[in-house]
């Protein structure tokens, strides 16, 4: 009761869609790759597990699809978000689950960093991914009026407009993201069989609105996977579409250098947000007072402005020096990194840059 739905191969949903296998599992549902017997073509099914509120929860997210879809027509940005096929709600075990049917897509970016943990993903391909997953933004924020409220590298998936390149990354769809195993398809790791060509020939999609809210109407207060998290998140403040851009640029780093920008752990005597705050000072700067004590639990975290409550050693770094030292980039290529993520970093969300 209130979990997944236990699925066999082979099984029919709502006359429809036949089930070949599973593409994943996360905390709130399973995907399964299935046959459309109607369309005559593979789609990607979402089942949400049938706890009470997983029903509003996928409610809200066909809201957001049908809003994405609706808005595509008059902008082609909106093709930088997964597209939604169909909805319906199946009775499994005398509970109801709610099911969403997307277009097939391939593995996510965080699928792709495992094959070049080393030293991140190459720079050609992060610029233009992130410049795909920008236009998506934009287009949620401007067009939609949509926060994402979860942009990781898992919610970013790969896709090829060739044939070729679609089933070389549709070989490797078994990654599983809660393991540390590599992408097998038929000749081993992805990365070896992707020539540098075939690389920038992959397209990228912004997925999982399971998050989202809309601009007027925030759901919730503490949004956004930890390391991805905006300070004004991590504050308790409001926050708005500026949050997506703190946690693109978090993303951008992680996939430029295969390390976390922020990777916050907890202490004896401090929390993971103790942490997590103090690293960002730590790469940012002292956060204005301005900021910090514009809302009635500041103390929870600081003493007085710029001072933190439980870590009082902090040590300061760089982004440029971060790029230089521990990952051997030139001073050009840093400075210029840097250059692109530190107005995405700005400690005031209106001061931001934007999509």
């Amino acid at each position: 009761t209130g979990g997944h739905h236990p699925m066999q191969e082979g099984e029919v949903f709502n006359t429809q869609y036949q089930v070949l296998h599973k593409l994943g599992c996360g905390t709130f549902a399973t995907v399964w790759l299935c046959q459309d017997m109607r369309r005559k073509k593979q789609v990607a099914v979402k089942v949400l597990k049938s706890r009470e509120g997983f029903a509003d929860a996928a409610q809200d997210e066909v809201a957001f699809l049908h809003c994405v879809n609706c808005m595509k027509k008059k902008d082609l940005a909106g093709e930088n978000i997964v597209c939604l096929l169909d909805d319906f709600r199946m009775i499994g075990e005398n509970v109801p689950h709610a099911c969403l049917v997307f277009e097939v897509l391939g593995p996510s970016i965080r699928c792709l960093m495992g094959n070049y943990t080393a030293q991140g993903l190459p720079l050609p391909f992060v610029k233009k991914s992130l410049q795909q997953v920008l236009a998506g933004l934009h287009f949620l924020h401007k067009c939609c009026r949509i926060i994402h409220a979860d942009i990781k590298p898992e919610n970013i998936l790969l896709y090829g407009r060739s044939k070729r390149l679609q089933r070389l990354l549709m070989a490797t769809l078994d990654c599983d993201q809660g393991t540390e195993g590599r992408l097998k398809g038929a000749g081993g790791d992805l990365g070896n069989q992707l020539e540098e060509s075939d690389l920038m020939s992959i397209e990228v999609k912004i997925a999982d609105l399971g998050s989202a809210c809309w601009t007027y109407k925030p759901f919730s207060k503490e949004i956004q996977t930890q390391p991805y998290r905006a300070l004004e998140v991590l504050l308790g403040l409001d926050y708005g579409t500026p949050a997506d851009i703190w946690s693109t640029a978090c993303m951008a780093f992680e996939m430029a250098t295969g390390e976390c920008l922020f990777d916050p752990q907890p202490g004896k005597y401090f929390s993971r947000n103790d942490d997590h705050v103090a690293r960002i000072i730590e790469l940012l700067g002292r956060i204005p007072p301005q900021i910090v004590f514009s809302w009635n639990k500041s103390t929870k975290f600081f003493s007085r402005p710029g001072a933190l409550l439980r870590l009082s050693r902090l040590f300061p770094r760089s982004l440029p020096g971060i790029l230089a030292d521990r990952h051997g980039w030139t001073p050009q290529e840093a400075a210029a990194f840097a250059a692109f993520l530190l107005p995405a970093l700005h400690y005031a969300p209106e001061r931001r840059a934007s999509a």
